[in-house]
C-alpha cells in the first residue's frame, strides 16, 4: 500500500465516488474542486486508487471532504491512515499560539469511525447543529 499526497485526479475521484454509491458532480465542478483543495491524499494498491482524502479550507477553518476507500478495501486501515494525514497536515499548519478547527459531515452510520479520532457529534457543549443547503441546477 502506498499513499500518494496531491495526486488525486479526476478520473480517480469520480470512480471512487461511484464505488461506494455517492451522487456524481459535474467534471467541470469536480475538476475546480480538486484544483482548489489544500491538500489530498490517495491511497493506492497494486498500481489501483482505493482511497481518497481531500482538505479544503483558509487556514483557520479546515474540511475534510471526500473521505472514500472501495468496499472491497474497506476495514483495513486505509480510511484511518487517510484521515490521520490530513490532520497532521492541518497540525504542521497551525502556528505555534494559533488554533485551527476541522470540521466534516461524516456519511450516516460513519460517525464512530470519526469519534475514534477525536472529533464530536454536533451538536456538543460548544456548538449547535451543522447545517448544510444544497442548490441543484
Amino acid at each position: 500500500m502506498e499513499y500518494k499526497e496531491n495526486a488525486l485526479g479526476y478520473e480517480d475521484y469520480r470512480k471512487l465516488r461511484e464505488s461506494v454509491e455517492w451522487l456524481p458532480y459535474s467534471k467541470e465542478q469536480t475538476q475546480k474542486a480538486l484544483d482548489n483543495s489544500l491538500y489530498t491524499i490517495i491511497a493506492v494498491d497494486d498500481d489501483q486508487t482505493i482511497g481518497m482524502g481531500r482538505l479544503i479550507g483558509d487556514g483557520v477553518y479546515y474540511m475534510i471532504a471526500d473521505i472514500v476507500v472501495h468496499p472491497n478495501h474497506q476495514r483495513q486501515g486505509v480510511g484511518n491512515k487517510i484521515v490521520n494525514m490530513i490532520i497532521e497536515y492541518v497540525e504542521k499548519a497551525t502556528p505555534i499560539g494559533g488554533r485551527s478547527s476541522i470540521q466534516l459531515i461524516a456519511v450516516k452510520g460513519k460517525e464512530a469511525f470519526y469519534e475514534k479520532m477525536g472529533f464530536k457529534i454536533i451538536p456538543h457543549e460548544f456548538c449547535g447543529s451543522g447545517m448544510r443547503k444544497v442548490i441543484h441546477k
